[in-house]
């Protein structure tokens, strides 16, 4: 059945149904936002609804964002687009269209479960109908899969980024669903950035059982108590300086040479790929020390009473001075 839309109707708010609700991103901003421009404009785009089957009532399918701003306006009817479709047919077509607010994949996700599950639709019947490619519908399916509700929920209330959902909370709860579940409450308390999540779920993934107990518990003071030692070995490189900085260098030299002498024993005979590496790395040390002898004959600012070699003090004549059989 083609979606024949037809002229805006003001309806009553309480006539709409929103069936979808779950389906998409509260997003307060973007609410108020919205309900800004409408009490300087009025509504310019009407919502898209379905009427129901054997009732009075319409299923709200497009403009769930614009009945928040008008309830939030205190308006009691909204400009409603109805069309002459069924449900399925008008989800898909939303689901489609190119103009309008771009969806979140998050959003596109749950409106595809609906289809899918809700309404008994095939995932071959709704990429025809969408115009999308299977592999478009199956990557949607799967991002929401194994997600649990409370997730959803977190998300649709902008408690928690679709990223940090699909990213961070999906792999964990698949994983170990009851610390998913702790690191949410701690998430709603205290709220951690993208990149700080990212860095906290890093050392989650290397750290051992007792300390992933400490990590779920207080995310966030993980996160101040990292940022406080880069602060500190920040403040340690400024004061070290750059010959600080090489000292510290040097001494990490010194403790993998001194790992490798203990390894020794175990690696007779010597395989000849590391005899070749341990040639490379001799070679490596002899340039090293090469540069450094360079450097001390060169510089400038040393004192040059330090930099004399004692065994040849006074062996070197002046330059103007005659040779020895000249002179007799």
């Amino acid at each position: 059945m083609e979606a024949t839309a037809t002229e805006p109707l003001e309806i009553d708010l309480h006539r709409l149904e929103l069936r979808f609700a779950g389906a998409r991103l509260l997003e307060p901003r973007a609410v108020e936002r919205l309900a800004r421009s409408i009490e300087r404009c009025g509504q310019v785009t009407p919502c898209i609804a379905v009427p129901e089957a054997g009732g009075e009532r319409l299923v709200l399918v497009d403009g769930y964002r614009r009945v928040a701003a008008l309830r939030r306006l205190d308006r009691d009817t909204a400009s409603v687009e109805c069309w002459g479709c069924d449900l399925a047919h008008a989800l898909v077509s939303v689901l489609a269209r190119a103009q309008g607010r771009t969806f979140a994949a998050i959003e596109e996700a749950l409106l595809v479960r609906e289809l899918v599950c809700g309404l008994g639709l095939s995932q071959h019947e709704l990429t025809r109908a969408s115009g999308r490619d299977v592999s478009w519908v199956s990557r949607r399916l799967q991002l929401i899969s194994g997600l649990p509700d409370a997730i959803l929920g977190a998300v649709r209330a902008a408690e928690l980024s679709s990223w940090a959902a699909t990213r961070i909370l999906a792999p964990l709860a698949r994983a170990n669903a009851e610390h998913a579940e702790r690191l949410l409450r701690a998430l709603r308390e205290t709220p951690l950035s993208t990149r700080e999540l990212r860095c906290w779920f890093e050392h989650y993934q290397g750290a051992d059982r007792i300390r992933r107990e400490h990590l779920v518990t207080h995310p966030r003071l993980f996160v101040e108590a990292l940022h406080a030692n880069d602060e500190r070995r920040a403040l340690e490189r400024l004061r070290a300086g750059p010959e600080g900085e090489c000292a510290a260098d040097l001494r990490r030299v010194e403790t993998l040479i001194a790992r490798l002498r203990k390894r020794l024993p175990t690696l007779c005979p010597l395989p000849e790929a590391l005899s070749n590496a341990f040639a490379r790395l001799h070679r490596t040390l002899e340039a090293l020390q090469n540069d450094l002898e360079r450097y001390v004959e060169h510089d400038p600012h040393r004192d040059p009473q330090r930099g004399a070699h004692p065994a040849s003090a006074g062996s070197d004549r002046a330059r103007d001075q005659p040779p020895a059989a000249t002179l007799a």
